[in-house]
């Protein structure tokens, strides 16, 4: 007879600053409102990143992390409505919210004063199994109800709100950093007939490859000045020297999109910089409006998500292989 357990393979942060360790840990059970999702694929994010380093202050200890969470529906807690057992959901960054201070009651939940990050504050998808609060998961369209789809949870939801942010009338539009997040933004703008100029750190010329692959009209590294002046700029690395550089190449009104959770400081730069109308606006988490919002449009471009996929236990090759701009799109740990 085979041997019942109720453990699970998971990576573990046991300490910021550390390699993850593969362990055996209990299976989390759906409590009220959660439901318990079998993990297809988590996607590794940057912002993974940055909670391994210790650059993101007070994660909870020992933490699994993972916030692009694709997964099918393995059991319900007391009072589940929205989902059934056998359901594909996804998962993302934004795990709770209070409902109850001004930021919640005001529509803008993604700075609720009391939110809870997967990956981060509570146990992510770095794992067989997790439990979440089913008021914070999505019902994931058919076309990616895989490993394709994991990005979409958090490079996707968060350069869409980012994308959303740029003016109706931008026609040249800049992207700094030519990851997870901005493979999936190009195919949105050209869907929209938009021009991007993408940026990458200098001597990346696979990724000025890859950047004109999808599409976009000039490819360069940070340095460079691009052809045309910009109408916005989208910035997804953690420099922030490249927001005065943004600012140097944008026309007058022109708006400067920080679209990462972290970057490292801003120098100080010239009021001539940023007269003219033009503006620095930063992006902080996501709304439960954005992720249907987004995951309702992907299928209509279609969006299609570049990855390279690893095994759970192969984590810390993938997170080393990120961290040194080897991989193309997006590295996704499959289950």
């Amino acid at each position: 007879m085979a041997q019942i357990t109720n453990l699970m393979g998971a990576m573990v942060l046991e300490k910021p600053a550390t390699e993850l360790v593969y362990k055996k840990v209990a299976i989390p059970v759906a409590g009220q409102g959660q439901v318990q999702i079998k993990v297809t694929a988590c996607g590794i994010c940057r912002t993974d990143l940055h909670i391994i380093d210790g650059e993101l202050a007070y994660p909870l200890q020992p933490l699994i992390p993972g916030h692009e969470i694709v997964g099918i529906v393995s059991a319900i807690g007391a009072g589940v409505t929205a989902f059934n057992i056998g359901d594909t959901v996804g998962v993302a960054w934004l795990g709770f919210t209070c409902g109850r201070c001004r930021y919640c009651l005001n529509g803008q939940e993604n700075l609720c004063d009391n939110a809870r990050f997967t990956g981060y504050t509570l146990n992510g998808g770095f794992a067989e199994y997790t439990v979440a609060d089913e008021r914070f998961c999505f019902a994931i369209p058919s076309l990616y109800a895989n490993a394709q789809g994991a990005p979409l949870l958090c490079a996707g939801l968060i350069g869409y709100r980012s994308y959303c942010m740029v003016p109706e009338l931008a026609v040249n539009i800049g992207i700094y950093g030519f990851g997870a997040a901005a493979h999936i933004v190009i195919q949105l703008a050209r869907h929209q007939y938009k021009q991007v100029f993408a940026f990458t750190r200098p001597g990346d010329d696979i990724s000025q490859k890859f950047a004109l692959q999808l599409g976009a009209v000039w490819a360069g590294d940070s340095t460079q000045r691009p052809p045309e002046k910009m109408d916005a700029a989208i910035i997804f690395a953690p420099v922030g020297q490249l927001v005065p550089q943004a600012l140097l190449h944008l026309g007058k009104g022109g708006m400067v999109i920080c679209g990462g959770i972290y970057m490292s400081d801003i120098p100080s730069f010239p009021y001539k910089l940023l007269w003219q109308e033009r503006s620095i606006k930063s992006v902080a988490n996501l709304t439960r409006a954005d992720g249907r919002s987004f995951l309702a449009v992907a299928p209509t471009v279609p969006i299609h998500t570049h990855i390279t996929t690893y095994p759970l236990q192969k984590a810390n090759e993938a997170i080393y292989r990120l961290r040194q701009g080897g991989i193309e799109g997006a590295a996704v740990l499959v289950m």
